[in-house]
């Protein structure tokens, strides 16, 4: 699916991969695999970016995956985010969405919000916003309807 496709129909939270139809190189070539890697790996749906203006130059709207945290000890130094414009040349695959019942932590209300983590359940969302403490932060529980949608994934005939 297209990246207009993950902002159109997919819900923050998902886990999403993306890649370029490329095969991997062999593990010797190590500037090979590292170029590769930037246009084939995942992470987590946390961000739709609606399009806008500035100035003469209007910006598309665009779709931003968690790729990773990096730090020692539970301390995180590093997270990685990947943004992407919905006129990506890149292939998108869902590989999981949230499930039923799991709670989002949002940083704010609106079309504008970007997810801080994704809970189990209301009371681990809870724990984590009280250890974490965003003041504008909003809980918003995945619904059965959400939870199962499916679009059509693959090519049509």
């Amino acid at each position: 699916m297209s990246a207009q496709t993950i902002y159109d129909t997919v819900p923050l939270g998902s886990l999403v991969h993306y890649f370029d139809g490329t095969p991997r190189p062999p593990e010797r070539f190590k500037r090979k695999l590292a170029a590769w890697e930037n246009n084939n790996n995942g992470g987590r749906l946390v961000r739709k970016s609606v399009p806008h203006t500035a100035g003469t130059y209007t910006t598309p709207a665009s779709v931003t995956l968690h790729q990773g945290d990096f730090g020692s000890a539970g301390v995180t130094v590093l997270k990685v985010f990947k943004t992407f414009s919905v006129n990506s040349w890149l292939t998108f695959t869902v590989i999981e969405r949230p499930k039923p019942g799991q709670v989002r932590v949002l940083n704010r209300a609106g079309e504008d919000a970007e997810l801080l983590h994704l809970a189990d359940t209301r009371a681990m969302a809870d724990a984590w916003l009280a250890s974490h403490r965003y003041p504008d932060a909003v809980l918003d529980e995945i619904t059965a309807d959400e939870g199962a949608s499916v679009t059509a994934e693959g090519r049509a005939a």
